[in-house]
């Protein structure tokens, strides 16, 4: 496949693209008129990428990760230890996130609830009186 091809099916930019094969993310070779082709399976790969790099990996623990999700290479011991180190902080993550939804559906509440008894108007609340 060639790299826009790739792009367009992965859902990125050519330019990440660029930028997976210089963090050694995303292998290709180049044809006789100097364009990339890529593998079968590349953009399985691609797509891998943006969910590992969605989930707040590092480009050094991406490369660790990645040939692992993709069934390329052992899995060793410490390789196991620092991803459950992830894992945890991702659920860290997933918590906070779920108290900060919880307190966003408390001010929506109180904002669309005209009988209860913090209701303010959303757009006039805390904006000086100016009548």
């Amino acid at each position: 496949m060639r790299i826009g091809e790739v792009a367009e099916q992965a859902g990125v930019s050519v330019r990440a693209l660029r930028y997976y094969e210089e963090q050694g993310l995303l292998g290709s070779t180049r044809t006789s008129g100097g364009q990339r082709q890529y593998p079968d399976g590349a953009v399985e790969r691609v797509r891998m990428i943006q969910q590992l790099y969605a989930a707040g990996l590092s480009s050094k623990l991406v490369r660790e990760v990645l040939p692992r999700c993709m069934n390329e290479g052992p899995v060793t011991y410490g390789f196991v230890e620092s991803i459950i180190a992830e894992r945890a902080r991702i659920d860290r993550q997933i918590n906070d996130l779920t108290e900060v939804r919880a307190r966003l559906d408390e001010i929506i509440a109180v904002a669309t609830d005209p009988n209860h008894p913090h209701h303010c108007h959303p757009v006039r609340a805390g904006l000086p009186d100016t009548a």
